[in-house]
């Protein structure tokens, strides 16, 4: 156990170092100037000395492995350095983002749940018959819709012409609810494929067909007996999904004005804020490792041969 938990810190240092790279080094080979996107956004003087000054003060005229260097160094320390635009703490800021942004994840996992369990269900149980090719047309509709045209239809159909929902912002769960089936609704499909795909290759076992003949419940078999095995693709994709609702929440979260990590992340790339833009990165990097390990775990914990597994290797 101590042996597999040192290869994963060891994985974590690795990925975060080569993510630290290609983030810093993506910054800097962006167009724009991050002075000139300070100095406009906060009214300020755009003279030649004063672009000088601000680029002084805030270390871009030195060489650029020297401030890699010094960013990298006090990322080590747990110091995220200081927003270029408002001077504010890198990581206060992504922390005061956080929460809203786990809402929106949450929701959108709601929302996957809500919809792939019930059709990859009736899916396997009715395969090759109505119910199949419904959940087959959802998986393709929700396959082939961008997200951003989903956001707008969203908006059109529930703000304007019913006049159900809120816009835009937050402060409710009726702001949640758009936003939250835009993530959840694009994500649906991989969820009902594995499901269906899991249930089918359960329902060909010896185990499930000996409980048919003993006279059980189909319910009961399938909530019991299959579902168990089916769910651990599941639980192993989860991880992946949930880190990737926190990073990919970008577009919907500036579509529907949400105040979250994405939105903030549009932000600091607009005014070129390199500390804002890199800690959200590497934040999200952070996330996206801590929910696959979480997905490890569940997987074990409904396996016992992944638990078993892991022992011998240690």
């Amino acid at each position: 156990m101590l042996n597999s938990w040192a290869n994963r810190f060891i994985q974590l240092i690795i990925v975060m170092f080569l993510l630290s790279i290609v983030t810093f080094a993506l910054m800097k080979l962006a167009p724009g100037d991050p002075v000139l996107a300070i100095l406009r956004a906060s009214d300020g003087a755009l003279s030649q000395d004063d672009q000088e000054a601000v680029r002084e003060s805030l270390g871009l005229n030195r060489p650029v492995y020297e401030q890699y260097g010094d960013w990298l160094t006090k990322v080590v320390q747990l110091d995220w350095g200081y927003s270029m635009a408002n001077n504010r703490d890198v990581w206060e800021m992504l922390i005061e983002r956080l929460p809203a942004t786990i809402y929106l994840s949450l929701g959108a996992m709601l929302v996957i749940v809500l919809f792939s369990f019930p059709l990859g269900v009736l899916a396997a149980k009715y395969r090759g018959k109505a119910p199949d090719r419904l959940s087959r047309m959802v998986a393709l509709l929700g396959a082939s819709v961008p997200s951003f045209w989903l956001a707008l239809l969203l908006i059109y159909v529930f703000a304007y012409q019913l006049n159900w929902l809120p816009t835009m912002g937050s402060g409710s769960l009726r702001h949640l609810v758009l936003p939250s089936l835009t993530l959840g609704f694009v994500m649906t499909p991989e969820y009902i494929r594995l499901l269906r795909a899991g249930l089918l290759d359960t329902f060909s076992q010896e185990y499930i067909r000996a409980a048919r003949a003993r006279g059980i419940a189909e319910w009961r078999i399938t909530i019991r007996h299959a579902m168990r095995a089916a769910l651990l693709p599941i639980v192993a994709v989860s991880g992946i999904s949930l880190g990737a609702l926190m990073a990919g929440s970008v577009v919907t979260e500036s579509i529907f004005g949400w105040p979250g990590l994405g939105s903030l992340a549009i932000e600091a790339i607009r005014l070129r804020d390199y500390p804002v833009v890199q800690g959200y990165v590497l934040f999200c990097g952070l996330f996206f490792m801590a929910a696959n390990w979480l997905s490890d775990l569940g997987a074990a914990a409904l396996d016992p041969r992944i638990r078993m597994q892991k022992g011998r290797r240690v």
